[in-house]
């Protein structure tokens, strides 16, 4: 269950006892071993420890078999105090982890490192973390969650033959600061095993976990991944492992995809598709620092009597306005009519308007100077612009990213990327790439360079957007007149939110030549990640 807010303000968290029990008989392997859980709160692997001992034939008295550290002195006194209710001792130190010495390995180590992201994890904590990580070699980037250098620092205290049982977030697989760690565990271990679930296991915590299950010293090549519902079902699945040999600096998502449907994937991008960073440049929105005061609805520019030199019109914040495949003017003066935040201040150069003066001054007295984009700016009140994207592009999406010709030429906020097409590719690449993008190998690709976010959203960072697989130039301009023909269809589809529908005019168009079977792979591919990231966010 979720822990107490001072143990979220902390990333801790209690792991139900399936998934501590299933560790811990994994990891657990004679009467003998010897285990620490580092971060022990009150000591639920240790608890599972003790059990698989007694059943491997240990005695009751376990303080040369169970040892823990943690942080808080009270925690630590719980553990104990709970472990000695059941008739086990153990020896539990409190101390900084990051700052713990031990004089010996261990053969088992267990747990479930705190989770705190880098914008909580500050100061000392953050500084001996990272110190801790580079003297095994991991120079981890300032981006790293408080996970990651607890992973490097638990396998320093492993003997070379042990095993290591550790609960850890999802992004393993997925984010670049987790690229070290990734890399740090091939080069350290013999054996890698990955447990993902497509259901979240800690209710009311929106952090998805994967169990990483990894022993011996040794350099591996690949890892190896099994997927199961949920907690419940972790030890009454008959374990199907499928092995996954990751590129050099690689995400580890791939290996959710069946390896048949992964290697059409593959071949249909080497073959078929670009990139999007082949197609432009792709960037973020003007940062504001304040939306709700530069971005304006018409009915206050009309009611402030600010002049139309002092507004430039932007697409409004937010992307629910963004549905087809064009925005264009005319679309642009509906979300204005709708009342949507469809112009930016933007005082023209030279002698300011009254009515731009007044506006400032209420922003003043509001305190929006102060922001940290603000103040850090002269003067204040001009936000920088980015240049005007040929393309837009929605990076926080529940479906998929949606790539929209801007025919209106309006400006964007931070809510949006931007695509700034090559010259050579800009006519074309403004007709037709929108619709091109609304393929199965494109909206798969999106699942897995892409990562999945609270609520079940699907996230791209500006440099996964780069390596978004979209058809390529030659395919597009060589199906061009086919692609045109089908756009009123599209559009419909679209609005009826029928995107499968609508995958399915253009992938033929686009990729004649893969059979009818292997489009049913590489949608089930795409449906099977999609409906995972939904289960994870709570949807049913």
């Amino acid at each position: 269950m979720a822990g107490t807010p001072d143990q979220k303000a902390r990333g801790a968290f209690f792991t139900p006892a399936a998934i501590a029990d299933y560790l811990a008989a994994w990891a657990v392997r004679s009467k003998s071993d010897t285990v620490l859980e580092p971060s022990c709160g009150e000591a639920i692997f240790l608890h599972a420890a003790a059990d698989t001992l007694v059943l491997h034939g240990a005695q009751a008295d376990l303080s040369s078999n169970l040892f823990g550290v943690e942080l808080h002195a009270v925690s630590a006194e719980n553990a104990e105090a709970m472990l000695s209710e059941r008739g086990f001792r153990a020896q539990i130190e409190v101390s900084d982890f990051f700052e713990h010495t031990p004089d010996r390995t261990f053969d088992v180590i267990l747990g479930n490192p705190p989770f705190v992201r880098y914008q909580d994890f500050t100061g000392l904590a953050r500084t001996r973390s990272m110190e801790a990580a580079l003297a095994q070699g991991v120079r981890l980037s300032g981006l790293a969650s408080s996970w990651a250098a607890f992973v490097v620092k638990a396998a320093q205290h492993l003997r070379d033959d042990g095993r290591m049982a550790l609960v850890l977030p999802a992004e393993l697989l997925s984010v670049g600061y987790a690229a070290e760690i990734r890399s740090f565990l091939l080069r350290r271990f013999k054996s890698i095993k990955l447990i993902a679930f497509e259901e979240r296991v800690f209710p009311g915590v929106l952090e998805d976990v994967v169990l990483l299950l990894a022993e011996g010293r040794g350099s591996a090549d690949r890892f190896e991944l099994h997927q199961t519902k949920n907690a419940e079902t972790l030890a009454k699945d008959a374990a199907k492992w499928v092995s996954y040999t990751p590129a050099v600096g690689g995400k580890w998502t791939p290996a959710l995809v069946a390896a048949d449907a992964f290697e059409r994937y593959e071949d249909l991008c080497q073959n078929a598709c670009e990139t999007l960073s082949d197609w432009g440049r792709t960037y973020l929105g003007s940062v504001t620092g304040n939306n709700g005061y530069f971005a304006i609805a018409r009915a206050e520019v009309a009611e402030r009597g600010i002049p139309a030199k002092d507004l430039l019109p932007i697409s409004p914040p937010g992307t629910r306005h963004l549905r087809g495949l064009t925005f264009n003017r005319k679309a642009w003066e509906a979300t204005a009519v709708a009342g949507s935040k469809s112009y930016l201040f933007f005082p023209a150069d030279g002698e300011l308007s009254q009515a731009a003066l007044d506006y400032i001054a209420e922003g003043q007295g509001a305190g929006v100077a102060k922001a940290y984009k603000c103040r850090v700016r002269d003067p204040w009140w001009r936000v920088p612009l980015v240049e005007t994207p040929d393309i837009l592009l929605t990076y926080m999406n529940h479906d998929r990213p949606r790539l929209i010709a801007n025919e209106a030429k309006a400006r964007i906020l931070n809510s949006l990327y931007g695509v700034k097409l090559k010259e050579e590719r800009r006519e074309l690449g403004m007709k037709l790439l929108p619709l091109a993008c609304l393929n199965s190998v494109t909206l798969l690709g999106a699942e897995v360079v892409g990562r999945a976010y609270g609520g079940g959203l699907l996230k791209l960072e500006p440099r996964e957007a780069d390596r978004l697989p979209v058809p390529s130039l030659e395919q597009i301009k060589g199906q061009a007149e086919a692609l045109k023909a089908v756009a009123p269809q599209l559009n419909s589809a679209l609005r009826n939110n029928k995107l499968e529908e609508a995958c399915k005019l253009v992938d033929p168009i686009l990729f004649p030549n893969v059979t009818s079977e292997d489009w049913d792979v590489l949608r089930m591919a795409r449906e099977m990640l999609f409906q995972r990231r939904r289960a994870r966010g709570g949807r049913g």
